[in-house]
């Protein structure tokens, strides 16, 4: 009997121990806030949020890029959803390092950009040299016109709104750029991406691209040493024309033709090596030579484009460009802090309305000194008048972290970012109901 219970009490003082030590664990080890350290925990977090978010929004009949923006507010900064699992000092000041609860931010700018990329390379595959070629110049003009009318209107109402000139001008260049990667992806998800008026569009986009790189020099130049560097604009243009040359000229015939050849072979997965392996050689090419890796990955799909295995090596790369666009536009949505908000709502309404507007106007104007047909004019106004996103955001990003602008721009950028991608669906959708309107009175 005696035994029994020194027994139990064994017993009772080893369960003690045990509890002892997992609540010792409990308290050292907390898998939200301590396990939460690496990348794939991340990548999990937004597949999972993703797919939720992405599939509600389906069932409204929403576009699915608002989904992803949507997902990343859910996993952004002081986000209702995490704060009460977050501790305190859980949330880094750095934006580099994380953001809400995700923590390695920098490997997610790295899946953002490869995003970009194959993006761009799906959707140049769809417009093969001659389509491209049939509205170059107009495209150059409509463009330039569109892009500067808004950078000088903005210009001018930001002063008036009260922020200093170097503030003016880093927000009057942000914003007169339409984001390339929102369109795109918008116009995919539309099924609108081979109507006539896209083709304007994706040109007036590069067009766009060249510039907003020009614009960044400048304005770096401008800021640490009061003056325009012409050298270096001139650079730019030079390159770019050079690289759009060369690919139309030597790069169809030799890079196009090996691509058939490896088609040849019947084996997918050599083609999709062989394709992807152009796609972001192309992007380094033009990274290397200080463009846009987004203009190197569309040529680089214009050069897919005049093979004979096109249609093929779109359908192998798109399931792998869907899962980093994704993370791309969750990405951006999780940059947006909403605790900020209030503090320049009103600043960025008034910068959004001017923004969109002048866009609009600017290029119909040029659209009207290039004859362009009514139809397609409105329609491609429409689409380039709301977004804006990663080249506005590296613009306000360059200035700030050069000391040029006030550090605020960079959340109100982010916001205005936001809030323009929701529009531009609806704003896409209300062409279609303006443009018959206009076709009456043309009647």
């Amino acid at each position: 009997m005696f035994k029994h219970i020194v027994d139990i009490s064994f017993l009772q003082i080893d369960l003690s121990g045990i509890s002892t030590m997992f609540e010792q664990f409990v308290a050292v080890f907390n898998p939200i806030t301590d396990f939460h350290t690496s990348f794939i925990t991340d990548l999990a977090f937004i597949m999972i949020i993703g797919a939720i978010v992405t599939l509600a929004f389906f069932k409204i009949k929403q576009p699915m890029i608002i989904g992803y923006l949507f997902a990343g507010m859910l996993l952004g900064p002081l986000s209702p959803l995490w704060t009460w699992v977050l501790p305190p000092n859980g949330i880094s000041s750095d934006v580099s390092e994380s953001i809400g609860i995700l923590t390695d931010m920098s490997a997610l700018n790295l899946f953002s950009e490869i995003g970009v990329i194959l993006l761009l390379f799906v959707i140049g595959i769809e417009f093969p040299y001659a389509k491209i070629k049939s509205i170059g110049k107009m495209a150059i003009g409509v463009g330039t016109i569109g892009l500067f009318m808004t950078l000088g209107v903005i210009f001018y109402a930001a002063s008036m709104l009260g922020l200093n000139s170097m503030d003016s001008l880093f927000i009057a260049a942000a914003l007169s750029i339409s984001s390339t990667a929102v369109i795109v992806k918008i116009l995919e998800e539309m099924g609108r991406i081979k109507r006539e008026s896209t083709i304007l569009v994706l040109g007036i986009l590069i067009v766009e691209d060249v510039i907003a790189v020009i614009l960044i020099s400048s304005l770096q130049s401008i800021a640490l040493v009061g003056t325009v560097s012409i050298e270096s604009v001139l650079i730019v243009v030079i390159v770019a024309i050079g690289m759009i040359a060369g690919t139309f000229t030597l790069g169809t015939r030799i890079i196009t033709p090996l691509i058939d050849r490896v088609a040849a072979t019947e084996h997918r997965e050599i083609l999709l090596l062989s394709v992807l392996g152009v796609c972001f050689g192309y992007a380094l090419l033009a990274n290397i030579v200080g463009l846009s890796v987004a203009i190197g990955a569309f040529l680089a799909g214009v050069l897919v484009a005049e093979s004979k295995s096109s249609e093929v090596s779109k359908l192998l790369a798109s399931p792998i460009k869907d899962m980093f666009v994704a993370i791309f536009f969750i990405s951006v949505g999780a940059l947006m802090d909403v605790s900020q908000l209030q503090n320049y709502i009103i600043l960025a309404i008034a910068l959004i309305a001017i923004a969109i507007g002048m866009k609009f106007g600017g290029n119909i104007v040029g659209s009207i000194i290039f004859r362009q047909k009514r139809g397609k004019a409105i329609r491609s106004a429409f689409t380039l008048a709301a977004p804006r996103g990663e080249f506005s955001i590296v613009i306000i990003k360059t200035g700030v972290d050069i000391g040029a602008v006030s550090a605020f721009l960079f959340p109100l950028i982010g916001v205005i970012s936001i809030v323009t991608t929701f529009i531009t669906p609806f704003m896409i959708r209300a062409s279609d109901k303006v443009i018959p309107i206009f076709e009456k009175k043309n009647v």
